[in-house]
Formats: C-alpha cells, sequence, structure tokens
C-alpha cells in the first residue's frame, strides 16, 4: 500500500511538472502577453465586435493591443485607446480601420501608415479613420434592395 501510494504521488507530480511547462510554452508562444509601449488614440463612428485586447497590426503583424474604448461626450464617437510598442514609430498621415479576421474571426485595428515625415507623440491621435464594416447591416441592405421593388 505504501508503494502504491508513492508512485501515486510521484506520478502526480510529473503530471503537475509537465502541465507547468505546457502553460509557459503557452504563455510565450501566444500574443496574449501585454504589449510595453506608448499610448496612441483613434476616434472612430463605429467599432463592433472590437474588444479590449484586441490586437493592433501592420501587415498582419501585431504591434499593439487595443488597451481602452471610451465614448468622447462631445461627439459621441467611439474613442480606442491603443497601445503601441516602442520600437513603432507612425507618421502622422497613418490611416487607422477596424477590420475582421474573416466571417467568424474577431476584430482587430489595422494600421496603414502614411508617407510623411512627421511622427505621431506618444498620447497622440490618428486622425485619419475608417470605420468597421458590419456584415449584417450590409446583409440587410442588400435584402432590402432585392425586396423593394
Amino acid at each position: 500500500m505504501k508503494g502504491r501510494s508513492l508512485i501515486e504521488t510521484v506520478m502526480g507530480a510529473v503530471v503537475l511538472i509537465v502541465a507547468g511547462i505546457f502553460m509557459s510554452f503557452a504563455y510565450n508562444t501566444s500574443t496574449i502577453r501585454s504589449v510595453e509601449g506608448y499610448k496612441l488614440s483613434a476616434r472612430f463612428n463605429s467599432v463592433d465586435g472590437l474588444a479590449v485586447g484586441g490586437d493592433v497590426r501592420i501587415g498582419g503583424v501585431k504591434i499593439g493591443i487595443v488597451a481602452d474604448q471610451a465614448i468622447d461626450p462631445t461627439d459621441y464617437r467611439a474613442v480606442v485607446t491603443m497601445t503601441i510598442s516602442q520600437d513603432i514609430r507612425l507618421p502622422v498621415d497613418t490611416n487607422a480601420t477596424v477590420t475582421g479576421e474573416g466571417l467568424l474571426g474577431g476584430k482587430y485595428v489595422k494600421l496603414e501608415p502614411g508617407t510623411a515625415e512627421a511622427m505621431i507623440e506618444p498620447g497622440g491621435e490618428i486622425t485619419q479613420t475608417k470605420d468597421v464594416l458590419v456584415l449584417e447591416e450590409l446583409l440587410g441592405k442588400a435584402i432590402f434592395l432585392l425586396t423593394d421593388e
């Protein structure tokens, strides 16, 4: 009985060690780690489906995260605050678009850097934005146009 108890204890410890190694590997290879960097904001009319913690990407490569979302009480636009990696500097004519990863994927902020020489300062704002296209709204408009004869 005592030998069996020792074997079960050792096997339990091995399972816990392997689980710890797996969790460490998953954390280091995933994109859930926080991004250290500076804050930028952008204003959108609509950010449907964009979540805090969502990606900010250039050319499909993650360069930051969505840190916060709020409503500007003066013009009722969505203000998205992003944390951008320290080593990425963006020109003042950068475009920001809320887009999706496909039909069922989540939303993220896609940045398209411009060609201006001047760079957006940390804490600054991306002024050129495009709103998210909501699939349900597009389908509704198409159905309305097809049935309205």
